[in-house]
């Protein structure tokens, strides 16, 4: 037969207020992995290998409008890609709002000359007064 302890209860149980922190510290790992592989997928523009040059660089903190033609020769204005039949269009209901008149131009390498001076010849009928050119500064 069991012998009760002085107290009546048959065993000393004690209330726990400790908090697990486990389940905390697994949700937060799954959480950190999550963040780490959606993060790099979040940046999006359009991928150019500009040419070099030896020039001064650009403020970067202008809001400035920058037209790309990709190795694809697809053409973006910003980051919303438009038909070259479309472009001057395009141009001239941005342009109309914006005082500056001023766009800045920036193509792939290896697209052809004749289809990058095709695009700055119909960004510059569209009422562009100021044009200017992106490049990578030149490594020394």
């Amino acid at each position: 037969m069991a012998m009760m302890s002085s107290s009546g209860r048959a065993g000393d149980r004690r209330v726990m207020s400790e908090i697990n922190v486990t389940p905390l510290v697994d949700v937060m790992l799954v959480l950190l992995i999550i963040f780490m592989v959606t993060a790099p997928m979040l940046t999006q523009g359009v991928d150019v290998n500009l040419p070099k040059a030896a020039a001064k660089a650009m403020r970067s903190d202008e809001d400035r409008l920058v037209i790309t033609v990709d190795a694809n020769s697809r053409i973006f204005i910003g980051k919303v890609p438009v038909e070259f039949n479309r472009l001057g269009g395009a141009l001239r209901q941005i342009v109309s709002k914006r005082p500056d008149r001023l766009v800045y131009f920036r193509a792939d390498r290896s697209v052809p000359y004749g289809f990058v001076v095709k695009v700055i010849a119909e960004v510059r009928n569209s009422g562009i007064e100021k044009l200017g050119m992106v490049t990578e500064p030149l490594e020394r």
